[in-house]
């Protein structure tokens, strides 16, 4: 059997264990799973891959369920997984799980990829269109081909000596020693399915929101607790609730080599945009140099100046955006980008750059129907 234990807690999620379990399955590894109080078929389903069932009584905690699962372990290097998250399996996969353990140090962090299926424009929401020859961001984006998919990397592996959750509510990976933790990537990705429906995402929220306020009631305030609140408000598309949190959060001191505090500086930039605060937006200028090497604030920017009416700097962005490597949301630096280059310069009356641009953009729908149009009338 392979040194590694895969550590699960669940409730009620018959829909997505039986399919989380049967990829976990396919290699030889200790898998445990903690119940917290199912009363559909998620335990039944689950002892027909792993006999190490357990059972918590719920205490609103999140890292009490999970140190539990890990205490119940019979190996030190732990995997933990949620549910509703699905391995994909290649032979990359085969090979780096047999020696998964030897990837990381035991005083290191093993950080996966995981990839979410979003039923919004990831942290936005929203794109531009053109409407009778004026720019309008009020138009959702549709699916290309299926949902747009978020890239996250998630910190899951780890030597539990060394390492325990903390936080009750979007739980983090902390020192038992108290030193700070290196984190290191390993090939593993999972498909993560839970967040694939609004009213989805918008029970698990207001969940979120009442066990995040909680926390920041007894542990006073906290940057990440206060950016997870303000991303629990946006998920129900409550702006003018997120913004507050967002401003509190980047009025304390960050660590701005962390992912969070890149999304919470996107996240806030869409605030603005969606409260209509486009000329406060602008000041996301003075962290250009800090946020800029993400394909996300690019886009960002552009969509900021596209608000302000300034298009050639708006341009440059969208373009610059499609040159950048690193990204979370599908399609800011290739279809997305492309997309909304060509409907400014379609709204300016360049119809040939519009044209070109729109080609850029693959089988995105509303660009094959905007090339459609401006090749008919052009």
């Amino acid at each position: 059997m392979l040194p590694v234990s895969i550590c699960i807690i669940a409730k009620n999620e018959e829909k997505y264990i039986g399919e989380c379990l049967s990829r976990l399955s396919h290699f030889d590894w200790e898998i445990v799973v903690v119940d917290t109080g199912s009363t559909d078929r998620t335990v039944e389903i689950a002892r027909a891959y792993t006999p190490n069932i357990y059972h918590f009584h719920w205490v609103n905690d999140f890292s009490a369920a999970r140190n539990y699962s890990i205490s119940k372990a019979s190996n030190d290097y732990i995997l933990a997984v949620d549910c509703d998250e699905y391995l994909e399996i290649d032979s990359q996969t085969e090979k780096s799980v047999l020696n998964l353990a030897g990837q990381i140090a035991p005083h290191q962090i093993g950080i996966l990829n995981r990839l979410s299926p979003s039923v919004e424009f990831a942290l936005s929401g929203k794109n531009i269109s053109s409407t009778a020859g004026n720019i309008d961001i009020n138009q959702d984006i549709p699916s290309r081909k299926s949902l747009p998919v978020i890239h996250e990397h998630i910190a899951r592996f780890f030597n539990r000596q060394f390492t325990c959750y903390q936080g009750s509510i979007h739980e983090q990976l902390v020192s038992k020693s108290g030193k700070n933790l290196e984190f290191v990537s390993i090939p593993l990705t999972f498909y993560h399915i839970g967040y694939s429906t609004v009213d989805i995402k918008k029970a698990k929220a207001s969940r979120n929101i009442s066990l995040l306020e909680t926390e920041l009631e007894t542990g006073g305030a906290n940057p990440y607790i206060l950016f997870q609140l303000g991303q629990s408000y946006f998920g129900l598309s409550d702006y003018s609730r997120a913004l507050p949190y967002f401003e509190q959060a980047l009025s304390m001191e960050v660590n701005e080599q962390e992912e969070y505090v890149q999304n919470l500086v996107e996240s806030y930039g869409y605030c603005l945009i969606h409260l209509g605060q486009h000329t406060k937006a602008l000041e996301l200028e003075g962290i250009y140099p800090v946020f800029s090497h993400r394909a996300d604030f690019v886009f960002l920017m552009g969509l900021v100046y596209m608000n302000n009416a300034m298009f050639d700097q708006a341009i440059r962005e969208f373009l610059k955006a499609t040159t950048i490597a690193e990204y979370a949301v599908d399609g800011v630096n290739s279809y997305l980008a492309y997309y909304n280059a060509g409907v400014i310069y379609e709204c300016m009356g360049n119809i040939p750059e519009a044209i070109k641009y729109y080609s850029e953009c693959g089988n995105y729908a509303p660009a094959c129907q905007r090339l459609l149009v401006c090749k008919n009338n052009f």
